[in-house]
């Protein structure tokens, strides 16, 4: 959110597409000069929307009948399909191993007491502790790696995504 130091200084935008635009000023008519506070032009002149917001929320597909066919529309779109297919190529192998390792803990611990009593290091630690923080230290090193392939591969899509879906459902309200 920004503050601006003219005459309308009271006045704020948001760049978030979370934001209700409408209250915003979208579709409002333009400043005198056709631009924004920051200098960009104004929506109604940089094609409806705010600079920053993605491509392709400016070509808009034809406009459904209700707000459950927007939805669907989109979820049956080759965005949508593209961003759960990178979610589950990570998710499912991830979860796999992660559950393969965690049974091998459990089965290792019931099967084979006395490999997992012994001693590491000729100290007080043990295989089973040792491998038990191995299990702490694999969630912790799983969810780095989850939330950077997110960030990496889904959420610039994903949010190109919301960006349409609510431009559409807004569409539904005028």
């Amino acid at each position: 959110m920004e503050r601006h130091d003219r005459p309308d200084a009271g006045t704020t935008r948001l760049d978030d597409p979370w934001y209700d635009v409408v209250a915003s000023g979208w579709d409002e008519p333009a400043h005198e000069s056709h631009e924004s506070h920051e200098g960009h032009e104004s929506p109604s002149r940089a094609g409806g929307r705010w600079p920053g917001a993605p491509a392709a929320a400016a070509q808009r597909p034809p406009r459904p009948e209700s707000a459950a066919d927007v939805y669907l529309a989109v979820q049956h779109s080759a965005a949508f399909q593209e961003v759960r297919g990178r979610y589950r190529r990570f998710v499912l192998p991830a979860s796999i191993a992660f559950l393969a390792w965690y049974f091998a803990y459990v089965i290792a611990a019931t099967a084979a007491p006395g490999l997992m009593a012994r001693p590491v290091a000729g100290g007080p630690l043990n295989v089973a502790m040792l491998a038990g923080l191995a299990q702490f230290a694999t969630t912790f090193l799983l969810t780095c790696a989850y939330a950077r392939h997110a960030r990496l591969r889904r959420d610039r899509a994903a949010l190109e995504l919301r960006w349409e879906t609510q431009e559409l459902t807004r569409e539904q309200g005028r």
